[in-house]
């Protein structure tokens, strides 16, 4: 059973609360590792707008949906290997993750040679995490830059993966403010566990899994 009509009700009171309209914000949910019956219950409640993680899981998935629902809107949400980029483009429809010059340069050499021209999230590191991929925030602006005008690329906004453990709402916030500076409007910010965080702090984007699809089996 979906919890969709759940999640969404909750993301329009969050909406309300801050003084946004439900409608701007689009619900993201993050299908990765999920079993197709669970993906197939969505789907059939109505929802087109889906996350993967993987180039490869995508791949083997989606094509096949997509014969029988034309109207899904696919977007990689998690890290994307150079040597992946063309095959995501011609998969996916938008770019949600992009972290470095090399693959910013990929994406618009993919764009050119297939003639779609994605929208992209810049994905910014907030927490400085070592670990995790993402612009710095101080790197931020010139990164930003320089995707747009030494690549062309269609940069839609920024997203970020707040520090486990740690309040989120500094880190929403930090991702705003870089945002609005730099004149983009979407953000990606918030899921399953923070989404109404999120979006208190101007959430464009919601990327929700566990909380709708249920817990993720990895066995």
């Amino acid at each position: 059973m979906t919890g969709l009509a759940e999640i969404r009700q909750r993301i329009a009171a969050a909406a309300r609360a801050a003084g946004q309209d439900p409608g701007e914000i689009t619900l993201v949910a993050v299908s990765k590792v999920q079993p197709a019956e669970r993906i197939a219950a969505v789907l059939a409640a109505g929802h087109r707008v889906f996350g993967e993680n993987r180039v490869q899981e995508a791949a083997a998935r989606w094509p096949a949906l997509r014969e029988r629902y034309g109207d899904v809107e696919l977007h990689l949400v998690g890290p994307l290997q150079t040597n992946k980029v063309r095959q995501a483009v011609e998969l996916f429809d938008v770019i949600g993750a992009v972290d470095r010059p090399k693959l910013a340069r990929k994406l618009a050499e993919a764009f050119a040679e297939t003639g779609r021209a994605l929208p992209c999230y810049i994905q910014v590191n907030t927490g400085a995490e070592p670990q995790k991929a993402g612009v710095l925030p101080a790197e931020a602006d010139a990164f930003i830059a320089e995707c747009r005008e030494a690549h062309g690329l269609p940069v839609a906004g920024l997203m970020c993966l707040p520090p486990v453990g740690e309040d989120p709402a500094r880190h929403f916030a930090l991702l705003k403010k870089i945002a609005e500076r730099n004149g983009l409007a979407g953000l990606s910010m918030g899921m399953s566990d923070d989404f109404e965080t999120a979006i208190a702090f101007g959430a464009t984007v919601v990327r929700i899994g566990s909380a709708l699809f249920g817990a993720r089996d990895y066995s």
